[in-house]
């Protein structure tokens, strides 16, 4: 069966880094769209970044351009986000999916990982 696991998350002090891992199994990495999303306590799902199957296209929430950096290996299937100079706004479970499309849209994506928790401090 399809497993996405996520990893990386932690405590950070606001303008730290943090670098989220996702792994996928089961399924044929390289033809899948890959998007990292958040949820912060008390709010909806909401879209972070996303990746193109081939790694060729990026997209980015407006809130986290030029901080966050979406990445992709193949041979390893695994996909990365790259987050610097966090803010305590950032704060959040942080999922992966992977879909047919690079999507701002959440329901857009057939699998999910069981999240990882990153926490900025003031």
């Amino acid at each position: 069966q399809v497993q996405l696991v996520e990893s990386g998350g932690g405590l950070v002090q606001a303008g730290g880094s943090l670098r989220l891992s996702c792994a996928a199994s089961g399924l044929t990495f390289s033809t899948y769209a890959m998007g990292w999303f958040r949820r912060a306590p008390g709010k909806e799902r909401e879209f972070v970044a996303a990746v193109s199957a081939n790694g060729a296209f990026t997209h980015y929430a407006d809130s986290v351009k030029g901080r966050f950096t979406v990445s992709r290996d193949n041979p390893k299937n695994t996909v990365y986000l790259q987050m610097t100079s966090l803010k305590p706004e950032d704060t959040a479970v942080y999922y992966c999916g992977a879909g047919k499309v690079p999507d701002t849209r959440a329901y857009i994506y057939n699998y999910w990982g069981q999240g990882t928790q990153v926490t900025v401090s003031s």
